[in-house]
């Protein structure tokens, strides 16, 4: 088991293959949800490590180990979460903001309130291997709530969201290091209680946080 959410079948897939200089193992890698062996949509290609003799030990995890891992996490719901208020006011993240950003937000809350946000994947991400890095496609959506006085809350917007995202591989101490870049973030409303409006300053400012807040801060951990 690999946490709460996924376990993971590395049982043999073939009979090991015994040569002078080395083993060849042959492990299944398939990832599925927690206590629900789920097939996979996806279906293993074969491959072949580079003939190399120089070190002990030389593991291969496939494009299909890495798919497997995004469908059994999209199926638990793991890209699914609500930020909640706390964390929103923490940021100064309110109704009054996204009124300074959209004029029909502040026409809609005149009184300043404090939001949440509730993130999901629409679609099981795509993970797709490159030299040394993997590309991560996301498409989603985001709702942005108002919390009410009385604790209630009240639907704003939803947007569509579509990200594309790179993690770059390096061994760094001795440990594997993953470096995160946004290559690309787009948004589309997809409903909207307060009037239509124009999503790309919100689009430009998200990014932009994005790019020089959150993604500098999950890099340096």
């Amino acid at each position: 088991q690999i946490d709460d959410l996924a376990e993971v079948d590395y049982s043999l897939s073939s009979l090991p293959a015994v040569f002078q200089p080395f083993i060849d193992l042959d492990l299944k890698g398939v990832v599925f949800p927690a206590g629900n062996y789920t097939d996979s949509p996806y279906v293993p290609a074969s491959f072949t490590i580079p003939d190399q003799s120089d070190s002990m030990l030389y593991l291969a995890f496939p494009e299909y180990f890495f798919q497997s891992s995004s469908f059994a996490y999209y199926t638990a719901g793991a890209f699914n979460m609500t930020i909640a208020e706390e964390t929103c006011s923490y940021f100064n993240i309110n109704t009054e903001i996204f009124g300074s950003i959209i004029p029909e937000v502040a026409k809609y809350s005149v009184t300043p309130n404090p939001v949440m946000l509730k993130l999901m994947a629409t679609e099981i991400p795509i993970i797709s291997l490159e030299q040394d890095s993997f590309m991560v496609e996301i498409q989603g959506s985001m709702e942005v709530l108002a919390v009410l006085p009385d604790s209630t809350t009240q639907s704003l917007f939803t947007m569509n969201i579509a990200a594309n995202t790179s993690i770059s591989l390096n061994i760094f101490d001795q440990k594997l290091m993953g470096s995160l870049c946004l290559n690309r973030l787009q948004f589309s409303l997809a409903h909207s209680n307060v009037g239509s409006f124009e999503v790309l300053l919100l689009e430009n400012i998200l990014s932009y946080i994005l790019q020089t807040e959150v993604i500098p801060s999950a890099n340096g951990k």
